[in-house]
């Protein structure tokens, strides 16, 4: 698949672009564990052209990660274009469109999801962000606003037509946010339109490799973009497995990147997302007040310490599964 210039090889795993979990330490690790793209955190286009001081550390990326885009989203035409340039010379391999993101403060004024109430407006924006920058757009959408209004078919025409790279495609509506099964046979209807020659990438539900090999099979799509799965899980790219042992080792790196690239506090801060909602800790019982301690740490030696506390338990349990063939380790695999 090849977004412009960018070759990204036979059937790419993206990692999709997620507000405060997407930092530059969790996109690093994904790269390395096979991500074959990944983007930044989401930029608002109105804090950009303001300078706001931590909209503009957004777009801080690094050679070790590339490809990399860097995803906006607005509601303002001007801002958006002025937003894009400002986000070219920070140097990113694309700009992503962010026309798919749910959340009420985001999609209820309008801008992400909400362009899906406006297509003018959004294809307009997509036409001038095109023609403002000489690097590839892309855009990220969803299926609809709703059931009744499921657009995407039609729509990916258009955006193909103001002259977007690549489409991104979430398998469910506004109105469905995060609920419900991601509905891909629209994707795969978007792919086999013959009017179509941009890569089409799915998006939704995805939460192993195994299930973005079934969707490029049975969906024909030229790339896979998995998300809220791979929180706490960068190793999720990679075909080998790895030990929990090793797991655990990645998660204490991952916390080390963060607290060198940002500071101690804001690298845990950053961190501790994906330590709620890592599956390696499902393994050991009675944990919920691990967890709280864990969450609540404020210094690096002290949440590294619980960490080690977490692998000694897990080989623990190891331990007594080897001498107890009646005692079955709980699957912490997701």
């Amino acid at each position: 698949m090849k977004i412009g210039n960018i070759d990204l090889g036979e059937r790419p795993i993206l990692l999709a672009p997620m507000e405060d979990v997407t930092d530059i330490g969790f996109r690093l690790l994904c790269k390395r564990f096979g991500a074959s793209m990944v983007y930044t955190e989401f930029v608002s286009a109105e804090a950009l052209i303001r300078d706001v001081k931590s909209t503009i550390k957004k777009l801080t990326i690094s050679d070790e990660e590339r490809p990399v885009g860097i995803q906006i989203y607005g509601r303002d035409i001007d801002a958006m274009v002025e937003a894009a340039k400002i986000v070219e010379q920070a140097g990113p391999d694309l700009i992503d469109l962010n026309f798919g993101c749910p959340v009420k403060k985001v999609a209820g004024k309008g801008a992400g999801a909400g362009m899906l109430q406006n297509i003018p407006k959004m294809l307009e924006i997509t036409e001038k962000v095109v023609q403002a920058v000489s690097i590839p757009v892309t855009v990220k959408t969803r299926l609809g606003w709703n059931q009744e209004q499921l657009i995407i078919t039609t729509l990916a025409e258009q955006l193909q037509d103001y002259g977007i790279q690549a489409l991104t495609i979430h398998g469910r509506t506004r109105s469905q946010m995060y609920t419900g099964q991601a509905d891909w046979t629209l994707i795969g209807e978007v792919k086999r339109n013959p009017r179509i020659h941009i890569p089409i990438i799915g998006n939704g539900d995805i939460h192993s490799l195994a299930e973005a090999d079934a969707a490029f099979e049975q969906y024909g799509v030229d790339g896979v973009m998995i998300g809220r799965a791979t929180f706490g899980c960068p190793w999720l790219f990679s075909r080998e497995p790895l030990t929990l042992d090793q797991k655990i080792d990645v998660l204490e790196e991952q916390l080390r990147i963060n607290i060198e690239r940002i500071d101690e506090y804001r690298g845990i801060l950053h961190t501790r997302r994906h330590l709620a909602a890592t599956p390696v800790f499902k393994g050991i019982p009675d944990f919920r007040q691990t967890r709280i301690a864990m969450l609540r740490a404020e210094h690096a030696d002290e949440l590294l310490a619980i960490l080690e506390q977490c692998r000694e338990r897990l080989r623990g349990d190891s331990a007594a599964s080897t001498a107890s063939p009646s005692f079955e380790i709980p699957n912490v695999e997701r």
